[in-house]
């Protein structure tokens, strides 16, 4: 038997009635994030200019959208979500285990959680290696925009596809055979 939400509160319990897991698994996760943010803002306390430019909040925005993609939700990094979380083919993603592994499953399932690890890391490089950082952020951020661009393009296809079986005009291959190699 699966666990299900607790009633009104979102939290996941066992069959038992249970936690799966505790207010306490919660707290070192939480103290791990504030640990990585601390560190950050001690790193920027000893620069003289400003540590992160305010024109570097987008780019750093679309560094983490693609690193939390990439660590949350990617084939690629699915090694690193195993121990942690069960990934079923019909999609549905279920913590695994008890305790901090389960809390760390709950956050793995998540790209807006796994976003703020991923800020609060790339921040945290950003201040302490800028130029190395300036590398990282420009390959993930690049891309996130490729991300946007492939379901940008992907739309428009789908959507003149559609449109030619509408009017009927058969004449033309659908659009991912158009493009495929």
């Amino acid at each position: 038997m699966s666990a299900a939400p607790r009633a009104g509160t979102g939290s996941f319990v066992s069959p038992r009635h249970e936690p799966r897991a505790r207010a306490a698994d919660y707290a070192a996760l939480s103290a791990g994030w504030a640990a990585l943010l601390a560190a950050a803002v001690a790193a920027a306390r000893d620069r003289g200019d400003e540590p992160v430019a305010a024109v570097e909040v987008v780019p750093l925005g679309l560094a983490t959208f693609a690193l939390s993609k990439l660590v949350a939700k990617e084939k690629v990094d699915r090694w690193m979500r195993e121990p942690f979380l069960e990934e079923h083919a019909d999609g549905r993603r279920e913590p695994r285990g008890e305790g901090l592994r389960y809390a760390i499953g709950e956050l793995l399932a998540c790209t807006r959680c796994v976003g703020m690890w991923s800020a609060a890391g790339l921040v945290a490089l950003r201040v302490s290696r800028p130029r190395e950082a300036r590398v990282v952020n420009a390959v993930l951020g690049a891309s996130a925009l490729n991300d946007w661009a492939q379901a940008g393009f992907t739309a428009l296809c789908a959507r003149a596809d559609a449109s030619h079986e509408r009017t009927g005009r058969t004449s033309a291959a659908p659009t991912e055979r158009r493009f495929a190699r």
